[in-house]
């Protein structure tokens, strides 16, 4: 049905940079919203940041200032650009990516869909 993609993850030293990226594709009638999570070793996953279809986001208190979720033009791709890492954002990084399947008169077929994750490690 959808399958996401997800790529940019690595090894980068505190302070540095990196940038995620998730491609969805299959059949669906729309994508709704899109988000970033991360699971740290002993961890319960965690929202990272989120973005509506209209381009409304909303991030974790904290990563607030340091990372910025944006959209593709084509809509089916979700970024993270991540800058001035700390350690403590070493996780898997996960999209989360809401899609309508199809819509009739009566029903709305609505899922949410993860990709396969991503690790980022930040060395101090």
């Amino acid at each position: 049905q959808v399958q996401l993609v997800e790529s940019g993850g690595g090894l980068v030293q505190a302070g540095g940079s990196l940038r995620l990226s998730c491609a969805a594709s299959g059949s669906f009638f729309s994508i709704n919203a899109m988000g970033w999570y991360r699971q740290a070793p002993g961890k319960q996953r965690e929202l990272v940041a989120a973005i509506t279809s209209g381009g409304s986001t909303s991030y974790a208190d904290s990563v607030k200032g340091r990372f910025t979720i944006s959209r593709g033009n084509a809509k089916n791709t979700v970024y993270l650009q991540m800058s001035s890492l700390k350690s403590e954002d070493t996780a898997v990084y996960y999209c989360n990516v809401g899609v309508t399947l199809s819509r009739t008169y009566y029903y709305t077929d609505e899922r949410d869909f993860w990709g396969q994750g991503t690790q980022v490690t930040v060395s101090s």
